[in-house]
């Protein structure tokens, strides 16, 4: 709990029986954390084993594999079904800092904002954390153009490491969103478009064999995925054409 909000981590699990765990008591560290509930993708390894022999952990599978938006989409609706105020997504590959929960929970609790991202660039921990440089210069560009399109000032869209309100989360049409990677993207522009304001922390990172990663054509596809969302932001609200992503007036 943090005064009296239930604190609940959702971890979008594919494939991280290795690193598991490791994430889990790094998580359950942090004292404020009710619950974990934990999706997994049609593993092909023990996750889903291990998951069921960690107390305080909720472990839900996928029969077939879905993709990671749509895992997002199950992570959320259950920690919303379970009574979550404060929802924190924390990927189980222990590629990001779990000791920044309080610290994210805490601008949420306290209702100073109700959507805080993990930023692996503030501070110029991505390429110390051992982040390719080519998805570094990636990142790099379609943050800047986003940016512009949907006039917000964030130092990068792709991180995995996010924390929301239950209000906020309860406005969003998240089934509208892709049930791939591009999620991510559509999520936070859903979030601007209801004009909420996006909190960062600076947040180390770690890159490893067992961390999760998309590979060069995954990353393409996400990266026009990106651009496609930011234009058709950007003419959505420009009242050219209607944004299909957009949350009705009355959410």
């Amino acid at each position: 709990m943090y005064k009296n909000k239930k604190v609940i981590v959702v971890m979008p699990a594919y494939n991280a029986a290795q690193t598991l765990k490791k994430t889990y008591e790094a998580v359950m560290a942090q004292e404020i954390v009710d619950l974990i509930i934990l999706v997994d993708d049609a593993s092909k390894d023990e996750t889903v084993a291990i998951a069921r022999q960690l107390p305080k952990v909720q472990a839900h599978t996928h029969p077939r594999n879905m993709g990671y938006g749509a895992n997002q989409k199950n992570c959320y609706r259950l920690a919303l079904e379970a009574g979550g105020d404060i929802i924190i997504m924390v990927h189980p590959d222990y590629q990001y800092e779990p000791r920044l929960i309080p610290a994210m929970a805490s601008m949420i609790g306290n209702g100073v904002y109700h959507c805080v991202l993990g930023s692996r660039i503030l501070g110029g921990y991505a390429l110390k954390g051992g982040m390719p440089v080519w998805k570094y210069i990636a990142n790099r560009c379609l943050t800047l153009v986003e940016n512009a399109l949907m006039g917000a000032k964030l130092s990068e869209y792709h991180t995995g490491y996010r924390a929301f309100s239950r209000q906020l989360l309860q406005q969003l049409p998240l089934y509208r969103n892709s049930d791939d990677f591009v999620f991510d993207n559509q999520m936070l522009g859903q979030i601007l478009w209801l004009g909420y304001m996006i909190a960062e922390v600076s947040c180390p990172t770690k890159y490893f064999p067992e961390a999760s990663s998309i590979n060069l054509p995954r990353s393409i596809q996400y990266g026009i995925g990106c651009l496609y969302t930011a234009i058709s932001f950007r003419l959505g609200k420009s009242n050219i054409v209607q944004w299909d992503l957009a949350p009705s007036k009355d959410a």
